[in-house]
Order: structure tokens, then C-alpha cells, then sequence
């Protein structure tokens, strides 16, 4: 269970409120430069101009912690440099293939591990990520053509997105296959339902087509019991259902996956 709610803040062409010297809030500067954002370092001209973000680097912690209670006093989201206890929200580790952005954060417990996990990954990613999802954009027109239902469309992206799919993300050159895809893709997985009797309540147990499964479901019918760091592998917008042990699964539409405890 996580305490954060990750989220991509947009800030280009806004004021940000950045203060401190040092590198630290060198640091912070070009983050803030990078996103588009405007970097203001006073407080009371940050709050007039309609600041929403704050990036407190002060040496002193006693400096750090008032600025800190000021800004968010006046409705500010601040982030202050080595003192977790005192941030509405942390930065992690960013891989950048814009548009896509992969954060890896720790809740600021270790940015050292996050760092880590950032650079293995950059070394998995290809360069051409970005590519695809731009590829992806500009066919939103001709895939709404193709499968106008919701649920068509993506159980069709999420058969071509797979491990050895059309449309790999892994793959280099996937992003060069988006119009040939277009022209002759399977349109998708069948809708169906699929039942999983669950080794144990660890999500880790679950096999490969397990997890995709749950990935893909548009609903997830499960008996009363089933941990929720099970249901939480599924997607966050798939319906959910909970029935009684040994109870039939209602109909629904789409591809469905019930789930069901062990009896051994």
C-alpha cells in the first residue's frame, strides 16, 4: 500500500516558486527550467503571480521549515530538500522518452535506489519509445474508425502492446509498424472470461499470463477474501465484483477474469 498519489504536474509557462542557494536548489532551478516552468525566488511574488508548486533548499532547517509553513499557508505544494517530513510531494527519478515519462520513486526513503532502478531501466527502453506514442497519438482518429467500441480498441492495443506483439514497446522498430498495424491487426482479444484459481495471496505468485490477464480484464469477479495486493495488479478502471466462495460469476461483457482462492 502506498501513501503518494503519483502524478505528472504540468508547469510549463508557470511560476514556480524555487528558493535556497547552493547546488541543491541548482538542482531544483533546472528541473523547473527543463518541465517549461518559470523559476521565481521570492515567496510573496510567487504567491501573487499564482504559484501552485514550491521547492524549499535552505542549508538552515530552521529557515527551511518556516518557509515551508508559509508557502503551504497559502495553499502551496512544497518539496523541501533532505526533510521528507515536511514535503506534500517528492520528486523521482525520471527516464525521459517524451512524451513518455517513467518516474521511479521511493517516497523519498532512498532517491540513491530510485536513481538505481532509472538507470537499469534506460538500459531496457529504447530510444524510440517516444516515437511510438507519438505514432500511437496521431492514429487516434483511424483506431476510433476501426473499433469503435472503447473496449475494442483497447483490447486490440493491449494484444498489439504485448510481449512479442505487433506493436512491442521493447522492440525498436515498433513505432514503424503502427500504420501496417492499422491495416491488418487481429482487432484484439475475443472478449471472454477467464478463471484463475490463485496459488496464494502474494502477488508475486501470480503466473506471466496471470498478470496479463488481469492487465487486460474489463472486469475482475473475485471471492470475498482475495488480497487487495492481487486486485491492485489488475487496472485501476476495470469494474470489480466480489462473490461468495464457490458462487458462479454474473455475466458481463468484455474480457473478464475471475478470481478464486485456493481450496488446498
Amino acid at each position: 500500500m502506498t501513501d503518494t498519489l503519483p502524478l505528472f504536474h504540468r508547469i510549463a509557462g508557470q511560476p514556480v516558486v524555487v528558493l535556497g542557494e547552493g547546488e541543491a536548489a541548482m538542482a531544483k532551478r533546472r528541473l523547473v527550467e527543463r518541465a517549461g516552468g518559470i523559476v521565481v525566488d521570492d515567496i510573496q511574488t510567487g504567491i501573487d503571480q499564482g504559484a501552485r508548486l514550491a521547492f524549499v533548499a535552505h542549508d538552515n532547517g530552521d529557515a527551511a521549515s518556516g518557509d515551508a509553513i508559509r508557502l503551504r499557508c497559502a495553499g502551496l505544494l512544497v518539496n523541501v530538500t533532505d526533510q521528507p517530513e515536511l514535503c506534500d510531494f517528492v520528486l523521482p527519478s525520471v527516464l525521459d522518452r517524451s512524451p513518455v515519462l517513467i518516474a521511479v520513486g521511493t517516497g523519498g526513503a532512498s532517491a540513491g535506489l530510485a536513481k538505481a532502478l532509472r538507470l537499469r531501466l534506460e538500459t531496457i527502453l529504447p530510444q524510440s519509445l517516444g516515437r511510438l506514442a507519438d505514432a500511437l497519438f496521431e492514429a487516434r482518429g483511424r483506431m476510433r474508425a476501426r473499433w469503435p467500441s472503447a473496449g475494442e480498441r483497447r483490447r486490440a492495443l493491449d494484444m498489439a502492446l504485448a510481449e512479442h506483439g505487433m506493436l512491442d514497446p521493447l522492440r525498436e522498430a515498433s513505432a514503424d509498424l503502427v500504420p501496417a498495424w492499422l491495416e491488418g491487426a487481429d482487432p484484439g482479444a475475443e472478449a471472454a472470461l477467464h478463471e484463475i484459481v490463485l496459488a496464494s495471496q502474494h502477488p508475486d505468485d501470480l503466473t506471466l499470463r496471470q498478470a496479463r490477464l488481469l492487465g487486460m480484464a474489463d472486469a475482475v469477479i473475485h471471492e470475498q477474501g482475495i488480497a487487495a495486493a492481487v486486485l491492485d495488479r489488475a487496472r485501476a478502471d476495470a469494474v470489480r465484483l466480489a462473490i461468495m466462495p464457490g458462487e458462479d460469476a454474473p455475466q458481463r461483457q468484455g474480457i473478464v477474469v475471475v478470481l478464486r482462492a485456493s481450496r488446498s
